[in-house]
């Protein structure tokens, strides 16, 4: 069994976790013109 509160997500949930790095991706790569689009907390992409 998994240790949820110890195991990474990628373990945990990997499609979840595959969605927030394809989400990261897109961040990255493009140009959203929506300012509260523009900027998220380091918290939130890591959560």
């Amino acid at each position: 069994m998994t240790d949820l509160f110890t195991a990474p997500l990628s373990e945990v949930d990997p499609e979840i976790a595959a969605v927030l790095a394809s989400e990261l991706g897109r961040q990255r790569g493009t140009l959203e013109m929506i300012a509260s689009e523009n900027f998220v907390p380091r918290a939130v992409l890591e959560s």
